[in-house]
């Protein structure tokens, strides 16, 4: 399954244990109960790497709930789903086949349905099958790996994330205000960087904001304030648009790429503090 939430390594050493974000940030603070139940595994030293996410009761995850449950604005069961392996008791792991990886992990925590840590099960093949499942069941998607590669940092060819809804994190440019009842901010104006480094306008999103949500982002990019557009060319129409340094980035789910390179039907989903802005681009689905 892919889980929406934040990708965190674990770090065991000796009954304690860090969390890490995948932009090398201790956020061992934010989770603190994932971080006590990780110390109190029958291991000395270990790395484990998986979702740390919001469980609804409904069995999916949801990263709105995760980010309502940080900020102190909702409840929600965190749970730290772990998927792989990469170090266990002075022997380095990233050189086993994903299979076996695994296999050590389940021994290691096991497979109670409940407690903070859980361990990621997967299904063997009938990838079709369990893609469509997935998507019936409205989750984010699959990801799909290579059972017998070693452990392969960043994108590369033995694992591919397959959604069920079209998905990607962009980059806060800018922002209108309010009409009518609205507090906060009216909409987000949001590009990509391009391969000369520009930031591309693709759209706004107005959606999928909780008044609490708005506010918040209101006072962050209020500090983001700048007199001039950062976007390579200013978007149409946005003569009211308010400014902002393009450092903020945010995930956006919508129905699909317009030919002239727009969103269509945007809903926004939270910020994304695990990710550089620099390093936002297009994302492009490949076939395979």
């Amino acid at each position: 399954m892919k889980f929406d939430g934040y990708r965190i390594l674990g770090r065991i050493d000796k009954g304690r244990a860090t969390l890490w974000s995948r932009n090398a940030r201790d956020w061992t603070a934010r989770f603190p109960g994932i971080a006590a139940a990780a110390a109190r595994l029958p291991v000395r030293q270990a790395f484990l790497d998986g979702e740390v996410a919001v469980l609804l009761p409904n069995g999916t995850t949801s990263f709105q709930a995760l980010q309502n449950a940080l900020s102190g604005v909702g409840r929600g069961t965190i749970v730290y789903f772990v998927f792989d392996l990469l170090h266990l008791d002075g022997q380095d792991l990233t050189g086993v086949v994903l299979e076996t990886r695994k296999s050590t992990l389940e021994k290691l925590t096991g497979t109670r349905p409940d407690g903070p840590i859980r361990y990621s099960t997967h299904v063997v093949g009938r990838g079709e099958e369990f893609f469509r499942q997935a998507c019936r069941m409205s989750l984010e998607g699959v990801v799909s790996k290579r059972r017998d590669r070693p452990y392969e940092p960043g994108r590369g060819r033995s694992w591919l994330k397959v959604k069920c809804i079209q998905e990607q994190e962009f980059v806060v440019g800018g922002f209108t205000e309010p009409k009518g009842t609205r507090a906060g901010l009216g909409a987000l104006l949001l590009g990509v960087h391009d391969k000369e480094d520009g930031l591309v306008y693709v759209g706004k999103v107005g959606t999928g904001f909780t008044e609490t949500t708005a506010r918040r982002l209101r006072e962050r990019l209020e500090r983001l304030r700048v007199s001039k557009s950062p976007f390579r060319r200013p978007p149409p129409g946005a003569s009211d648009a308010r400014w902002v340094k393009p450092a903020l980035v945010v995930e956006v789910k919508f129905t699909e790429w317009t030919t002239d390179g727009r969103l269509r039907h945007p809903a926004f989903k939270g910020l994304r503090e695990d990710k550089a802005a620099a390093d936002v681009v297009h994302e492009r689905p490949r076939d395979v």
